[in-house]
């Protein structure tokens, strides 16, 4: 078993906390002593899921922070109110996402899977920085996937308009959560903050029978949704991993992803054109 470090004095933020792998990582991080904080879009299942992660974890510090990636503006006002609520971030695990079956555009104008899985962590990842960079040492963890291998980035098309096929565009997606960690690792280099991406693992949850089409209700098990949580919480807790960054983990080692997630000139053209597209 790896070690592990206690997580107490620790600040540590999980979006899409409500459910699934993200409320798996949040009860697992409580465990460890951490305060955690979650984010979601509805109220009811964020309190749910409180309630849940203080019963699995025995730790009453659970807090809840609303948002929408579907709107940027909320999720500017979810940087504003963690900010206001919070003296530091240790750990920010960047896990929200998902598949819409059919072409979606938000109210930003912008192609709702592109805008949740990418443009809504990088813009809460970009306004958040400054108080993880006073919180060093810290750790920004992406949840990515093994589909990335299979994704393009046609930087004429980022929007989907001639073509939308929910799993190539989510595989584009998760080859961008690992474009992003790796420039922003680089922009981080002797800040004390370390960027790492990872692949979760193939676990039976609403976001997995969304990207297989798979349509009815299914229960996850705990146990489950703990193996998908594993690599995150390896990430932010363990002492093997503080110094290293930029990297693309799977169970909980380090993996080569594909060649194309590390192309340094199509990771900068990434974050140029996302800095454009949320400041906008």
């Amino acid at each position: 078993m790896e070690p592990t470090q206690s997580m107490l004095g620790k600040i540590c933020l999980v979006t899409g906390g409500s459910s699934g792998i993200g409320m798996a990582t949040a009860w697992q991080l409580a465990k460890l002593g951490a305060m955690v904080v979650i984010t979601a879009r509805d109220e009811a299942r964020g309190q749910t899921a409180l309630e849940k992660i203080h019963q699995k974890s025995g730790n009453p510090n659970i807090h809840l922070l609303l948002a929408d990636f579907s709107s940027l503006a909320q999720v500017r006002s979810l940087a504003n109110d963690f900010i206001s609520q919070f003296p530091a971030l240790h750990v920010l695990i960047n896990n929200a996402g998902i598949i819409p079956p059919e072409r979606l555009v938000t109210e930003d104008g912008y192609e709702m899977q592109f805008q949740v899985n990418h443009l809504a962590p990088f813009l809460l990842t970009k306004l958040l920085l400054p108080l993880i960079k006073t919180s060093s040492p810290a750790r920004i963890i992406t949840i990515s996937s093994m589909v990335h291998a299979w994704g393009t980035i046609n930087f004429n098309d980022l929007q989907s308009t001639r073509r939308y096929d929910a799993s190539d565009v989510y595989a584009m997606t998760k080859l961008a959560n690992i474009l992003f960690t790796v420039e922003l690792s680089r922009q981080l280099t002797g800040s004390g903050v370390t960027a790492n991406s990872l692949h979760p693992g193939v676990i039976n949850t609403k976001l997995y029978r969304s990207y297989m089409g798979i349509k009815g209700e299914q229960d996850t098990s705990d146990t489950a949704l703990e193996a998908g949580a594993a690599t995150s919480v390896y990430l932010a807790a363990s002492p093997e991993v503080a110094e290293i960054s930029g990297k693309y983990f799977s169970s909980k080692r380090e993996k080569e992803p594909s060649s194309d997630s590390q192309d340094h000139a199509a990771a900068e053209q990434l974050w140029r054109v996302s800095e454009q597209l949320v400041s906008s």
